[in-house]
């Protein structure tokens, strides 16, 4: 029989041994990182930052990302991907060919009758001396085309809006993976020394659906989740101090936070602690730094003309022009949400008028953007991605108005900057713009040309988790190297 002392002493485990030590190796490695704060000496090392810096695998293009996210699906036909022959059929019924076995957000608009095509009622024009394709919904986006790569072949698995959000920013349709931003701040941390290294922003009428998890560190310490940053008011809810709390009295109190959380760190070798200690100081360096962020009225009248922003009032324009602000600063990833892309047909989702104000929304800003840092010399480290998570059937979709459905065989994004070519189309689809016919890009292969422009290797960037080593591409994706400059 083991008495009681002998059983508390089996119970304790060796780190708590050393932990609790009065003298020791727990004592001296705590001690060790308690030197940082006032009571110790200065010259000691501090603690390293989860998103410090790191070294890419090989020589970078791109530094920074701003994804320009445009949540409910874009039509491309509507857009980007001119189809004269899909205009002269209108009204006719697809042939059967090309929708036998696939599958549709709403079914019963398929299976009651043939879908009838739909040619798009928007005039087209060739724009720049690439001469690319852009219909007049995009005025000002049809003046960078030659700044710009448009890739008119992506294809993606999942027809439904959450899960196929969450499938174009996490490379799985399943909740709990890492988002890209988180990933590439995993990989390459940030030189961002008061901001996060992944910020997100949001415009338009509601946020994405799915939420949170799109910009979500899934099994990633949580350090490398996105931040949502607000346009107006605090940045960020609850920055500011409570009235009578001082900034040395703020110091005092998160300085005995971070010790508490440091002598708990060093018993439990919990990563999560030391996300809460970085946490907690990034927050205090914010309090000064996030409200001087959004004060857009430092920027010059004509700077905030060519935005078409107005300081004080969020909006997509102002988010672009934070987005510059936030690369500037060292921000690695930012993503920009706008809503309503839903072009079902119906209230607030008809190819009229709702897709006119969409458009006008995000095409001045979109063009400022790439011409701005263009003007300031960054677009060549700065990686600008613009698109949703899938496209829109050539086939119309009739209800209170006409529309058109999910579609995840064709869609069009385009990237500019960060080592991407100007002034090229890549990939095209066939005549009724229903699926690529040459330069196929699935989101796997976009994920994984990304990541390579930034230094990654797709295939050496995986975390551990549940036994096996998981990555943003999941088994599959390759770089697109007619993309590479």
């Amino acid at each position: 029989m083991v008495d009681p002392t002998s059983q508390e002493l089996l119970s304790i485990t060796r780190r708590h041994f050393f932990s609790r030590c009065a003298v020791g190796l727990g004592s001296i490695a705590l001690a060790s990182l308690l030197r940082q704060s006032s009571s110790f000496a200065q010259d000691t090392p501090k603690l390293i930052s989860p998103v410090a810096p790191k070294n890419p695998h090989f020589p970078s293009r791109a530094k920074n990302i701003i994804y320009l996210f445009m949540a409910g699906g874009p039509s491309q036909l509507e857009l980007f991907d001119y189809k004269p022959k899909l205009r002269e059929l209108n009204g006719q019924a697809i042939p059967e060919s090309f929708i036998k076995d696939k599958r549709f957000a709403f079914m019963d608009t398929f299976t009651k009758a043939p879908p009838k095509l739909l040619g798009t009622r928007r005039e087209f024009a060739r724009h720049g001396q690439s001469g690319a394709w852009v219909s007049e919904m995009f005025p000002h986006i049809s003046t960078i085309v030659d700044d710009i790569t448009i890739i008119r072949s992506c294809a993606t698995e999942v027809f439904n809006h959450a899960p196929a959000k969450l499938f174009i920013n996490t490379g799985s349709a399943q909740f709990g993976r890492p988002s890209m931003g988180a990933w590439v701040t995993y990989g390459i941390g940030s030189e961002a020394q008061n901001l996060p290294g992944f910020v997100v922003l949001q415009s338009g009428p509601r946020g994405p659906r799915g939420g949170a998890v799109n910009w979500g560190s899934g099994f990633l310490p949580s350090t490398f989740q996105g931040v949502p940053l607000r346009g107006q008011g605090d940045p960020i809810l609850n920055l500011s101090n409570p009235k009578g709390i001082t900034p040395a009295r703020q110091r005092q109190a998160i300085d005995a936070i971070r010790d508490l959380n440091l002598q708990r760190l060093v018993e439990t070798r919990d990563s999560e602690i030391a996300t809460r200690i970085s946490a907690y100081e990034m927050a205090f360096r914010m309090q000064t730094s996030a409200p001087e962020l959004i004060d857009l009225s430092q920027e010059s009248p004509s700077t905030l003309a060519l935005y078409g922003a107005e300081p004080g009032k969020p909006s997509f324009a102002n988010n672009c022009l934070l987005a510059r602000r936030l690369v500037e600063r060292g921000v690695r990833f930012i993503q920009l949400y706008h809503t309503n892309w839903d072009s079902h047909g119906g209230p607030g989702e008809d190819l009229q008028k709702s897709f006119e104000k969409v458009c006008h929304d995000v095409d001045q800003p979109c063009a400022a953007l790439v011409k701005d840092l263009r003007q300031r010399g960054l677009l060549d480290d700065t990686l600008v991605i613009w698109g949703g998570e899938f496209g829109r059937t050539p086939m119309g979709e009739n209800r209170e108005t006409t529309g058109r459905n999910h579609h995840i065989d064709a869609f069009t994004i385009w990237m500019a900057g960060g080592g991407v070519k100007a002034g090229c189309v890549l990939g095209a689809t066939d005549e009724l713009g229903f699926g690529p016919v040459e330069d196929r890009v699935h989101v796997h292969d976009l994920h994984a040309t990304l990541l390579h422009l930034l230094g990654l290797d797709h295939t050496k960037l995986t975390f551990r988790f549940q036994g096996r080593d998981f990555r943003l591409t999941d088994v599959a994706g390759n770089v697109v190297t007619k993309l590479l400059a």
